[in-house]
């Protein structure tokens, strides 16, 4: 029938700076992410639209999407309500990740790739949730206010992709602009999972953000994700000490219809 006679995807609404009230009741997961470095850069949606799972489209500000380069650590993944595991649990990661919305209205994120140190959790998260981990030699030191975050794949691969972030903690942002909480405030997550589109909510208090002054930025795992082409010099770059987090159970979205 073609696309006859189908509804556009609704507008999702204003930003939600808070996680929605009740969105994680029984948490599947628990995390700490700590020491974030936020790096971004702005594309047209259409450049990245085909990188999506099936039933979302790129989630747009002013008409733009955005490539996500984040670098933190992970401190203490939990299952249910068990203490979070102190080693296999604790690692950096390195995270590139667009931004999505679905036929519901719910904004979330969609992970091009997630490099990491611990080769069980990359094992687990390509194995159990379909998500691209890499095993990474990795490593993160802060001295004084600056922060710097390097890695190197060793699998999958492509073996010797790398990235090195340092950055220089800024002040607090006593109000963050709209873009800052569009970049940030995700409180969910899109994937694919058996052949279906899956969406996983999340909880944490509102982000402390802080400006940050890019001093290196060198990496390819951009380009290695599949989003090519020069992007220039990034738009955005925010620190933050950190949140705890919460995972509730995945459920499949309602789709969007190919325009």
């Amino acid at each position: 029938m073609g696309n006859a006679g189908r509804m556009p995807a609704p507008d999702p609404g204003p930003i939600a700076v808070d996680a929605p009230a009740g969105v994680v009741v029984r948490p599947l997961m628990t995390q700490w992410w700590l020491d974030l470095a936020f790096v971004h850069w702005p594309v047209e949606p259409s450049r990245v639209a085909g990188l999506l799972p099936p039933g979302v489209r790129p989630d747009t500000l002013d008409g733009v999407t955005y490539v996500g380069l984040v670098a933190f650590r992970m401190h203490r993944v939990g299952w249910f309500r068990l203490p979070g595991v102190p080693y296999l649990g604790t690692f950096p990661e390195t995270n590139v990740r667009l931004y999505s919305v679905d036929r519901q209205g719910r904004r979330g994120v969609v992970f091009r790739s997630l490099d990491a140190a611990r080769l069980i959790p990359v094992a687990v998260g390509r194995g159990v949730f379909r998500l691209p981990y890499v095993w990474s030699r990795m490593s993160i030191r802060r001295e004084r206010d600056v922060v710097t975050y390097a890695g190197t794949r060793r699998w999958p691969g492509p073996r010797g992709a790398h990235s090195r972030i340092s950055l220089r903690i800024g002040e607090p942002l006593a109000r963050p602009t709209e873009l800052e909480h569009f970049l940030t405030a995700r409180w969910g997550m899109h994937n694919a999972l058996l052949g279906r589109s899956v969406y996983v909510p999340n909880a944490h208090p509102r982000w402390p953000l802080h400006r940050a002054e890019l001093l290196t930025l060198d990496e390819d795992l951009v380009a290695a994700a599949g989003i090519g082409g020069p992007l220039g010099d990034p738009v955005s770059v925010l620190y933050s000490p950190g949140v705890p987090v919460r995972f509730g159970r995945p459920h499949r979205p309602a789709g969007i219809p190919t325009p």
